[in-house]
């Protein structure tokens, strides 16, 4: 029996392969005793291209180490998103995340993904397509990456606007 439940917690682990991106590596240090410590802050941007993407941070001594903390700390920082048939976001969203606010809006079919920075690469590996998205404020690449990802965890979908408003999804399209 201990075979069968391996074998399935492999299996689990192949159906959803997560690609990692690492958006920044900075080098830190702090000021002891002795001197200064020096380490490495790895930002690093989890997804698997089909909705589900996560930012994460780690520091360590070395630079794979930070990167595999950023990597751990993303995959535990994961959100869904569900998107349109043009693999878009359904309407336009704002995120903010300290100084930095993003807005993303839907584009057309074939539009492609026009954004720069952070933010193309934490649309990129959600999966979305076709997508307009501007960095407004500051520059910063975690803050810009956190505010895109709370961009796309607050866009809804007809069904989620039909179930909080207690109606059926076929009375959202009624204009009378």
């Amino acid at each position: 029996m201990a075979k069968t439940k391996n074998k399935n917690r492999t299996k689990s682990k192949k159906e959803e392969p997560f690609q990692e991106r690492v958006i920044q590596i900075r080098r830190v240090s702090k000021v002891v005793k002795g001197g200064k410590k020096l380490s490495f802050r790895a930002i690093v941007v989890v997804g698997n291209e089909k909705g589900k993407v996560g930012v994460g941070v780690g520091k360590a001594a070395d630079v794979i180490g930070a990167v595999r903390k950023g990597v751990a700390d993303a995959k535990k920082q994961l959100i869904e998103i569900s998107l349109n048939k043009a693999n878009s976001v359904t309407h336009l969203s704002n995120g903010i995340a300290g100084g930095a606010k993003v807005l993303v809006r839907p584009a057309a079919p074939g539009t492609g993904v026009i954004a720069g920075g952070a933010v193309r690469t934490v649309l990129e590996l959600a999966g979305v397509q076709n997508i307009l998205a501007k960095q407004l404020g500051s520059s910063n690449p975690l803050n810009n990456a956190r505010a895109t990802v709370n961009a796309l965890d607050s866009v809804r979908t007809f069904r989620d606007v039909a179930e909080e408003r207690g109606v059926p999804i076929e009375k959202l399209y009624l204009t009378s």
